[in-house]
Protein backbone atom coordinates (compact mmCIF):
# COMPACT_ATOMS: atom_id res chain seq x y z
CA UNK A 1 0.00 0.00 0.00
CA UNK A 2 2.74 2.08 0.93
CA UNK A 3 4.72 1.20 -2.40
CA UNK A 4 1.50 2.62 -4.25
CA UNK A 5 1.24 5.60 -2.67
CA UNK A 6 4.98 6.55 -3.19
CA UNK A 7 4.46 5.58 -6.87
CA UNK A 8 1.64 7.84 -7.12
CA UNK A 9 3.44 10.69 -5.35
CA UNK A 10 6.41 10.02 -7.76
CA UNK A 11 4.18 10.39 -10.61
CA UNK A 12 2.56 13.17 -9.26
CA UNK A 13 5.91 15.21 -8.50
CA UNK A 14 7.11 14.32 -12.72
CA UNK A 15 4.04 15.47 -13.98
CA UNK A 16 4.48 18.69 -12.03
CA UNK A 17 8.24 18.87 -13.03
CA UNK A 18 6.73 18.61 -16.59
CA UNK A 19 4.20 20.87 -16.39
CA UNK A 20 5.52 23.81 -14.15
CA UNK A 21 8.24 25.11 -17.00
CA UNK A 22 4.53 25.55 -19.53
CA UNK A 23 2.91 27.43 -16.44
CA UNK A 24 5.55 29.51 -15.83
CA UNK A 25 5.85 30.54 -19.36
CA UNK A 26 2.13 31.18 -19.77
CA UNK A 27 2.23 33.30 -16.76
CA UNK A 28 5.16 35.25 -18.57
CA UNK A 29 3.24 35.98 -21.88
CA UNK A 30 0.31 36.89 -19.88
CA UNK A 31 1.98 39.04 -17.64
CA UNK A 32 4.10 40.57 -20.86
CA UNK A 33 0.37 41.10 -22.87
CA UNK A 34 -1.38 42.46 -19.85
CA UNK A 35 1.97 45.03 -18.91
CA UNK A 36 1.73 45.88 -22.96
CA UNK A 37 -1.77 46.80 -22.86
CA UNK A 38 -1.91 49.06 -19.76
CA UNK A 39 1.58 50.86 -21.11
CA UNK A 40 0.83 51.16 -24.86
CA UNK A 41 -2.45 52.91 -23.98
CA UNK A 42 -0.34 55.74 -22.13
CA UNK A 43 -1.75 59.37 -22.13
CA UNK A 44 0.71 61.65 -23.88
CA UNK A 45 -1.37 65.12 -22.56
CA UNK A 46 1.31 67.75 -22.68
CA UNK A 47 4.04 65.80 -23.81
CA UNK A 48 6.33 67.52 -26.74
CA UNK A 49 6.66 64.53 -29.74
CA UNK A 50 8.70 65.51 -32.78
CA UNK A 51 8.71 63.52 -35.68
CA UNK A 52 10.91 64.06 -38.78
CA UNK A 53 9.46 63.10 -41.52
CA UNK A 54 6.46 64.17 -40.51
CA UNK A 55 4.43 65.71 -43.83
CA UNK A 56 3.46 62.69 -45.13
CA UNK A 57 3.30 58.91 -45.08
CA UNK A 58 4.08 57.05 -41.74
CA UNK A 59 5.64 60.52 -40.53
CA UNK A 60 2.66 61.93 -40.84
CA UNK A 61 0.43 59.11 -39.45
CA UNK A 62 2.30 59.17 -35.75
CA UNK A 63 1.46 62.78 -36.05
CA UNK A 64 -2.41 61.76 -35.80
CA UNK A 65 -1.65 58.83 -33.24
CA UNK A 66 0.21 61.26 -30.92
CA UNK A 67 -2.24 63.76 -31.31
CA UNK A 68 -4.88 61.68 -30.63
CA UNK A 69 -3.34 60.62 -27.19
CA UNK A 70 -2.74 64.22 -25.88
CA UNK A 71 0.79 65.40 -27.26
CA UNK A 72 2.47 68.42 -28.52
CA UNK A 73 3.42 67.38 -31.99
CA UNK A 74 6.42 68.91 -34.07
CA UNK A 75 6.24 67.83 -37.67
CA UNK A 76 9.71 68.54 -39.60
CA UNK A 77 10.31 68.26 -43.42
CA UNK A 78 11.55 70.06 -45.85
CA UNK A 79 8.71 71.12 -47.81
CA UNK A 80 6.64 73.76 -46.77
CA UNK A 81 3.53 73.79 -48.27
CA UNK A 82 3.18 69.75 -47.18
CA UNK A 83 3.95 70.60 -43.80
CA UNK A 84 1.01 73.42 -43.41
CA UNK A 85 -1.61 70.20 -45.02
CA UNK A 86 -0.25 67.81 -42.71
CA UNK A 87 -0.88 70.17 -39.70
CA UNK A 88 -4.44 70.42 -40.85
CA UNK A 89 -5.01 67.01 -40.97
CA UNK A 90 -3.07 66.43 -37.81
CA UNK A 91 -5.18 69.32 -35.67
CA UNK A 92 -8.42 67.32 -36.19
CA UNK A 93 -7.14 64.59 -34.41
CA UNK A 94 -6.05 66.52 -31.16
CA UNK A 95 -8.41 65.35 -27.93
CA UNK A 96 -8.16 69.06 -26.13
CA UNK A 97 -8.16 72.87 -27.02
CA UNK A 98 -4.73 73.22 -25.68
CA UNK A 99 -2.93 70.71 -27.79
CA UNK A 100 -0.34 72.69 -29.91
CA UNK A 101 0.60 71.32 -33.48
CA UNK A 102 4.18 73.37 -34.78
CA UNK A 103 5.92 72.90 -38.27
CA UNK A 104 9.92 73.28 -38.66
CA UNK A 105 10.78 73.35 -41.96
CA UNK A 106 14.37 72.01 -41.96
CA UNK A 107 16.53 69.71 -43.84
CA UNK A 108 18.27 67.10 -41.23
CA UNK A 109 20.85 66.52 -44.02
CA UNK A 110 22.21 69.96 -43.13
CA UNK A 111 24.95 70.73 -41.25
CA UNK A 112 24.89 69.70 -37.76
CA UNK A 113 25.57 73.28 -36.33
CA UNK A 114 22.24 74.13 -38.22
CA UNK A 115 19.85 71.41 -36.96
CA UNK A 116 21.15 71.88 -33.25
CA UNK A 117 19.77 75.82 -33.58
CA UNK A 118 16.80 74.84 -35.30
CA UNK A 119 16.29 72.65 -32.40
CA UNK A 120 17.21 74.84 -29.45
CA UNK A 121 15.04 77.40 -30.47
CA UNK A 122 12.08 74.38 -31.23
CA UNK A 123 12.43 73.58 -27.36
CA UNK A 124 11.98 77.31 -26.29
CA UNK A 125 8.92 77.21 -28.60
CA UNK A 126 7.13 73.90 -27.64
CA UNK A 127 8.84 72.33 -24.53
CA UNK A 128 11.45 69.30 -24.05
CA UNK A 129 11.54 66.90 -26.14
CA UNK A 130 9.53 63.71 -24.25
CA UNK A 131 10.49 61.85 -27.64
CA UNK A 132 11.60 62.08 -31.18
CA UNK A 133 10.54 59.72 -33.72
CA UNK A 134 12.93 59.15 -36.87
CA UNK A 135 10.89 58.81 -39.97
CA UNK A 136 12.70 60.83 -42.29
CA UNK A 137 14.45 58.17 -45.21
CA UNK A 138 13.85 57.48 -48.73
CA UNK A 139 14.99 54.80 -51.03
CA UNK A 140 16.01 54.73 -54.84
CA UNK A 141 15.79 51.20 -55.99
CA UNK A 142 18.14 49.65 -58.58
CA UNK A 143 21.48 46.92 -58.97
CA UNK A 144 24.09 48.82 -57.67
CA UNK A 145 25.60 49.90 -61.35
CA UNK A 146 22.79 51.48 -62.00
CA UNK A 147 22.73 53.66 -58.96
CA UNK A 148 24.54 57.19 -58.88
CA UNK A 149 26.80 57.99 -56.31
CA UNK A 150 25.33 61.10 -55.96
CA UNK A 151 21.85 59.15 -55.09
CA UNK A 152 23.87 56.93 -53.09
CA UNK A 153 25.39 59.71 -51.04
CA UNK A 154 21.61 61.30 -50.81
CA UNK A 155 19.82 57.40 -48.87
CA UNK A 156 23.04 57.97 -46.44
CA UNK A 157 22.62 61.28 -45.68
CA UNK A 158 19.07 61.24 -45.37
CA UNK A 159 18.48 57.70 -43.49
CA UNK A 160 21.07 57.36 -41.98
CA UNK A 161 23.24 60.30 -40.83
CA UNK A 162 20.28 62.66 -40.94
CA UNK A 163 18.22 60.72 -38.01
CA UNK A 164 21.83 60.96 -36.21
CA UNK A 165 22.14 64.74 -36.22
CA UNK A 166 18.87 65.03 -34.77
CA UNK A 167 19.34 62.80 -32.36
CA UNK A 168 22.63 63.95 -31.28
CA UNK A 169 20.35 67.60 -30.96
CA UNK A 170 18.11 66.44 -28.46
CA UNK A 171 20.17 63.30 -26.67
CA UNK A 172 21.80 65.39 -24.34
CA UNK A 173 18.60 67.40 -22.85
CA UNK A 174 17.19 64.06 -22.76
CA UNK A 175 19.90 62.80 -20.23
CA UNK A 176 20.23 66.02 -18.32
CA UNK A 177 16.62 65.61 -17.72
CA UNK A 178 16.30 61.80 -16.86
CA UNK A 179 13.62 60.94 -19.27
CA UNK A 180 12.83 60.54 -23.24
CA UNK A 181 12.33 58.04 -25.91
CA UNK A 182 14.21 57.84 -29.21
CA UNK A 183 12.64 56.00 -32.06
CA UNK A 184 13.91 54.78 -35.26
CA UNK A 185 12.05 54.07 -38.31
CA UNK A 186 14.20 51.71 -40.03
CA UNK A 187 12.94 49.23 -42.39
CA UNK A 188 12.61 44.64 -42.72
CA UNK A 189 15.15 45.78 -45.27
CA UNK A 190 17.60 46.16 -42.09
CA UNK A 191 17.40 42.62 -41.47
CA UNK A 192 18.18 41.30 -44.24
CA UNK A 193 19.93 42.16 -47.66
CA UNK A 194 16.77 42.47 -50.85
CA UNK A 195 17.89 42.22 -54.41
CA UNK A 196 17.83 45.91 -55.95
CA UNK A 197 18.04 47.75 -52.34
CA UNK A 198 21.77 47.25 -52.03
CA UNK A 199 22.25 50.56 -50.76
CA UNK A 200 18.90 51.67 -49.18
CA UNK A 201 19.85 47.67 -47.07
CA UNK A 202 23.31 49.34 -46.19
CA UNK A 203 22.17 52.68 -44.92
CA UNK A 204 19.15 50.82 -42.91
CA UNK A 205 21.86 48.37 -41.38
CA UNK A 206 23.84 51.43 -39.93
CA UNK A 207 20.87 52.89 -38.53
CA UNK A 208 20.30 49.65 -36.78
CA UNK A 209 24.03 49.40 -35.56
CA UNK A 210 23.57 53.12 -34.48
CA UNK A 211 20.48 52.39 -32.26
CA UNK A 212 21.80 49.42 -30.47
CA UNK A 213 24.70 51.03 -29.55
CA UNK A 214 23.11 54.56 -28.68
CA UNK A 215 20.88 52.30 -26.63
CA UNK A 216 23.60 51.25 -24.12
CA UNK A 217 25.06 54.96 -24.46
CA UNK A 218 21.47 55.68 -22.70
CA UNK A 219 19.72 53.73 -20.87
CA UNK A 220 21.25 54.36 -17.73
CA UNK A 221 19.63 58.27 -17.55
CA UNK A 222 16.17 57.24 -18.19
CA UNK A 223 16.32 57.11 -22.21
CA UNK A 224 15.10 54.77 -23.99
CA UNK A 225 14.99 53.81 -27.21
CA UNK A 226 12.95 51.68 -30.04
CA UNK A 227 13.92 50.52 -33.41
CA UNK A 228 11.06 49.91 -36.11
CA UNK A 229 11.46 47.90 -38.57
CA UNK A 230 8.05 48.68 -40.99
CA UNK A 231 6.83 46.33 -43.87
CA UNK A 232 6.16 47.85 -47.89
CA UNK A 233 3.96 50.93 -46.71
CA UNK A 234 1.17 52.09 -49.10
CA UNK A 235 3.08 55.79 -48.60
CA UNK A 236 4.08 58.73 -51.02
CA UNK A 237 7.77 57.08 -50.73
CA UNK A 238 6.75 53.86 -52.08
CA UNK A 239 5.01 55.16 -54.97
CA UNK A 240 8.22 56.85 -55.81
CA UNK A 241 10.39 53.50 -55.49
CA UNK A 242 8.22 51.83 -57.98
CA UNK A 243 8.99 53.67 -60.62
CA UNK A 244 12.54 52.64 -60.67
CA UNK A 245 12.19 49.11 -58.59
CA UNK A 246 13.46 46.62 -60.89
CA UNK A 247 11.50 43.46 -61.65
CA UNK A 248 13.38 41.19 -59.07
CA UNK A 249 12.86 43.47 -56.45
CA UNK A 250 9.07 43.77 -56.95
CA UNK A 251 8.24 40.19 -56.88
CA UNK A 252 10.06 39.85 -53.25
CA UNK A 253 8.17 42.60 -52.44
CA UNK A 254 4.94 41.34 -52.94
CA UNK A 255 5.18 38.37 -51.24
CA UNK A 256 4.62 40.50 -48.02
CA UNK A 257 1.72 42.62 -48.68
CA UNK A 258 1.15 46.24 -48.75
CA UNK A 259 0.28 48.12 -45.09
CA UNK A 260 -1.51 50.91 -44.57
CA UNK A 261 0.42 53.92 -42.77
CA UNK A 262 -2.00 53.94 -40.16
CA UNK A 263 -1.53 50.49 -39.06
CA UNK A 264 2.34 50.55 -39.10
CA UNK A 265 2.24 54.20 -37.19
CA UNK A 266 -0.05 52.81 -34.36
CA UNK A 267 2.00 49.66 -33.95
CA UNK A 268 5.76 51.78 -33.72
CA UNK A 269 3.82 54.39 -30.93
CA UNK A 270 2.33 51.45 -29.03
CA UNK A 271 5.29 49.43 -29.05
CA UNK A 272 7.65 52.61 -28.39
CA UNK A 273 4.97 53.46 -25.11
CA UNK A 274 6.13 49.65 -24.15
CA UNK A 275 9.22 49.72 -24.05
CA UNK A 276 9.92 47.48 -26.44
CA UNK A 277 13.46 47.93 -28.12
CA UNK A 278 12.05 46.32 -31.30
CA UNK A 279 8.55 47.27 -33.49
CA UNK A 280 7.80 45.14 -35.94
CA UNK A 281 4.82 44.44 -38.17
CA UNK A 282 2.64 41.31 -39.04
CA UNK A 283 4.41 37.83 -38.82
CA UNK A 284 7.48 38.90 -41.77
CA UNK A 285 8.29 41.37 -39.11
CA UNK A 286 8.19 39.16 -36.23
CA UNK A 287 10.16 36.03 -38.01
CA UNK A 288 12.86 38.19 -39.21
CA UNK A 289 13.21 40.02 -35.89
CA UNK A 290 13.40 36.63 -34.12
CA UNK A 291 15.60 34.87 -36.54
CA UNK A 292 18.01 38.06 -37.05
CA UNK A 293 17.73 38.99 -33.32
CA UNK A 294 21.40 38.99 -33.22
CA UNK A 295 22.24 40.81 -30.01
CA UNK A 296 20.08 43.65 -30.22
CA UNK A 297 18.18 44.35 -26.57
CA UNK A 298 15.13 42.40 -25.74
CA UNK A 299 12.74 44.07 -23.45
CA UNK A 300 10.38 41.45 -23.47
CA UNK A 301 10.88 38.00 -21.41
CA UNK A 302 8.77 36.24 -23.50
CA UNK A 303 9.93 36.97 -26.86
CA UNK A 304 13.36 36.62 -25.12
CA UNK A 305 12.34 33.03 -24.56
CA UNK A 306 11.06 32.40 -28.05
CA UNK A 307 14.54 34.01 -29.17
CA UNK A 308 16.52 31.94 -27.59
CA UNK A 309 14.31 28.72 -28.51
Amino acid sequence: MKLLFASQDINLLFGLCICLPFILIAVIIIYSRYRYKVLSRRNLKNKHIIITGGSSGIGKSLGHEAAKRGANVTLIARNEQRLVAAKTEVNASCVCSTQRIHTLSLDITNDFEEIEKAFIDLEQEMGPPYMIMNCAGNAVCGKLEDTSTEDIKKMFQLNCLGSIYATKAVVEKMKSQGFGHIVFVASEAAFVGIFGLSVYSASKFALRGFAEALNMEVRNHGVQVTVAYPPDTDTPGFAEEEKSKPQETRLISQTSGLWKPDEVAKRILNDSLAGYFTSTNGMDGFLLSTLCAGMSPSTNVAYLLLQAS
